[in-house]
């Protein structure tokens, strides 16, 4: 499944706030600047989900605030039901 997030640097804890129509809005604890940002993402992302890191990809936006990321391991309708219960 194919999933896009909005990246809120610079919190307290690793959380999804929620959910804008597609798009999904994730608070990091590290900096914009820190390079260590899309390890902590994807780290957080494969707890999230519950799929081990390797299964989380990030395709477009390494850089950005937004990005486009693949997750592996689960049913389509297992991550949609996990994206759907977001408020």
């Amino acid at each position: 499944m194919i999933v896009k997030i909005r990246v809120i640097p610079n919190s307290e804890d690793n959380e999804v706030i929620s959910r804008i129509g597609s798009v999904l809005r994730v608070k990091v604890c590290a900096s914009a600047e820190d390079m260590k940002i899309n390890t902590i993402l994807r780290d957080y992302l494969s707890v999230f989900f519950e799929v081990p890191p390797k299964q989380v990809s990030i395709i477009r936006g390494a850089k950005g605030r937004e990005k486009t990321v693949e997750i592996t391991g689960k049913t389509e309708e297992q991550l949609k039901n996990l994206l759907d219960a977001i408020p």
